[in-house]
């Protein structure tokens, strides 16, 4: 098939990556992809890397000039399938598709747990003009079906999914202090790490207060940039107390940082699917705390593959890294049962599957 990635947000973090991964997989595969998005936008240098075509188009914001540049896309290029990703571009394509005689299909894919409001004209583009919704969650599917009247054969879940071989468990103690050496990190102390775009909802600020709480020495890794980042570090510098936080900004590769930790946080409050980076954890055979925003409970289950608190509970989230950091035999058994659950249904092939059965029902002949 050939396929097109419309994308119009400016940003990165999982939704960016999960368009690169899908589409690598998807030419390793045979088909055909493509990318239009901002000029301005990272994730189209990285499309270009990973052998996408690449049109940069003004899309960004809802103009009509994006909308003629993507209709104009659209009729010197026969599409078998149009996957869109982002509100504004996900409207510039259904109204570029409804103006044209031979316009593709249109999948929308939708990434995090934020409400559509019920309107008439949301219910157009997730009702109609969108040919399948692939919710990156049950819950998020769910969410559709009730608040936009959606049909539920057409609103698919399909998690992202993560290479297990890429993400893999440390070895052994020996492994995880060469890591810790190479990355630059303490390996005198325990430490809990994060991934995540440095955004208000992923919930920095508590994991900053909880780790400092803390009665044992431990340090906090923070993988990740965004706009938090000034308003993250004034509040561990407020702290006084050196080697608390270490900020290790946007990493390329995040599966060493992964292995170098001894457990993994994520307590977001809103705005989730199912995250990426807690995957990424759970493959790595890491101990996760984490809360039950958005669809995280499909992969968290108390006590069972994590220890989950509730939202915005500095509080509740130390005691729950205390109470880990105190058991390392409760912190590997929460790590092996993690491991082993996300293995059964969130792989990258199985995401491969989903995504061309989706596309193959929709796309034209």
């Amino acid at each position: 098939m050939r396929i097109l990635h419309t994308e119009a947000s400016c940003g990165w973090g999982g939704q960016e990556i999960r368009i690169l991964e899908e589409s690598a997989g998807l030419m390793a595969r045979g088909h055909e992809l493509w990318l239009a998005c901002p000029p301005q936008a990272p994730i189209a240098e990285a499309a270009a890397a990973r052998g996408l075509t690449v049109r940069r188009l003004p899309i960004g914001r809802k103009r009509v000039a994006g909308l003629l540049a993507m209709r104009g896309l659209l009729r010197e290029q026969r599409f078998d399938v149009i996957n869109s990703h982002s509100s504004t571009d996900t409207w510039l394509a259904a109204l570029a598709c409804a103006s044209l005689s031979d316009a593709p299909p249109l999948v929308r894919t939708r990434h995090i747990s934020a409400p559509v409001a019920a309107s008439a004209a949301n219910r157009w583009l997730y009702a109609r003009a969108s040919h399948r919704v692939v919710t990156t969650g049950e819950q998020l599917r769910r969410d559709l079906i009730q608040g936009l009247g959606c049909h539920p054969e057409r609103v698919i879940s399909i998690p992202t999914g993560i290479d297990p071989g890429r993400f893999r468990p440390a070895r052994d103690a020996d492994e995880r202090q060469a890591l810790r050496a190479a990355l630059g990190l303490p390996a005198d102390r325990p430490l809990v790490g994060i991934v995540a775009t440095l955004r208000s909802w992923k919930g920095h600020r508590y994991l900053i207060e909880a780790v400092a709480s803390l009665s044992r020495p431990v340090s906090l890794v923070v993988v990740g940039d965004g706009p938090q980042r000034d308003a993250l570090r004034a509040q561990a510098e407020a702290l006084d107390r050196p080697g608390l936080v270490h900020f290790a900004g946007q990493q390329a590769e995040v599966a060493p940082w992964l292995r170098a930790v001894d457990l993994f946080a994520l307590p977001s409050y809103a705005n989730e699917g199912v995250p990426q980076a807690l995957m990424q954890a759970m493959f790595t055979g890491l101990a996760c705390v984490t809360t039950d925003a958005g669809a995280i409970g499909e992969i968290a289950l108390p006590g069972q593959t994590a220890v989950v608190v509730p939202r915005e509970d500095p509080v509740a989230l130390g005691h729950a890294l205390a109470g880990l950091l105190a058991d390392p035999v409760w912190r590997q058994a929460l790590g092996e049962r993690a491991r082993a659950h996300v293995l059964e249904r969130f792989t990258r092939e199985r995401m491969l599957d989903d995504m061309l059965t989706v596309f193959g029902a929709v796309a034209r002949p």
